[in-house]
């Protein structure tokens, strides 16, 4: 197993990408926090993961607050120690719109949950695994982060931001055996998805044609890319974004 006694904290654990890589690390030996703003889908998730032999605990914390980030990051190291990973996965799709139609609190609280959140749990799970000698650190960033989406300003703002943390972060703990990366998702069956298509944003056809493999990606592939990164199999892998979009960004 890939991850045979380490302790993996994971935030936006409790649907979509989140969900199914906690179960996933359980499955590779991880004990794991599966942290949420739901905490009855963070227990769901949880209780997969028992019912399979694993041990995880559930966890409810606004990534965007600081005393919830590290209250999360206390009760991880309080059941199962300090984390060896954290998978900063928690995130919005916020209010769309036009730069100059966004509310400055929708573009605020965009900013706080999928840039501010990501620096907050890295702040306050970095001391712990500077004293264990190591760790992995993986963050969701997004294509968006990458290419301009029309009406997704605070979005795309806030996962180039993330790209960016996770490089000065990479640069900052190398000497400390951290390695820190990000993952840059495309279309993935997720509930966010689902709600786009939902508001008549796009329809899954429409959704499937934007990767050149014709068709949207699923949470496993995010997750068997996220053991990869928190796993030896990329020791040497530090400070890069991880595309995943099925060639969204080649076309």
């Amino acid at each position: 197993m890939k991850l045979a006694g380490k302790t993996a904290l994971i935030t936006g654990g409790g649907s979509g990408m989140g969900r199914a890589t906690a179960i996933l690390f359980a499955r590779e030996g991880a004990s794991v926090a599966v942290v949420d703003i739901n905490e009855a889908s963070a227990a769901q998730t949880v209780q997969r993961i028992t019912a399979e032999g694993g041990r995880a605990f559930a966890f409810r914390a606004d990534v965007s607050r600081g005393e919830d980030t590290e209250a999360m990051v206390a009760a991880t190291v309080r059941n199962f120690g300090p984390p060896d990973v954290l998978f900063n996965n928690a995130g919005i799709e916020g209010e769309g719109g036009f730069l100059a139609q966004l509310s400055e609190e929708a573009f605020d609280r965009v900013i706080a949950v999928n840039l501010r959140g990501v620096w907050l749990g890295m702040k306050h799970a970095l001391p712990h695994m500077i004293r264990n000698g190591g760790g992995s650190i993986i963050n969701t960033a997004s294509i968006a982060g990458l290419v301009a989406i029309r009406g997704s300003a605070a979005y795309c703002a806030a996962k180039a931001g993330v790209i960016a943390l996770t490089r000065v972060g990479a640069a900052e703990y190398g000497r400390y055996n951290i390695r820190v990366n990000c993952i840059c998702p495309g279309a993935i069956d997720t509930p966010m998805v689902e709600r786009l298509h939902a508001s008549g944003g796009m329809n899954q056809q429409q959704t499937a044609r934007l990767s050149v493999l014709g068709r949207v990606g699923n949470a496993e592939e995010i997750a068997r890319t996220a053991l990869f990164l928190a796993s030896d199999d990329a020791s040497f892998a530090t400070g890069a974004p991880f595309i995943i979009d099925g060639g969204w960004t080649v076309t």
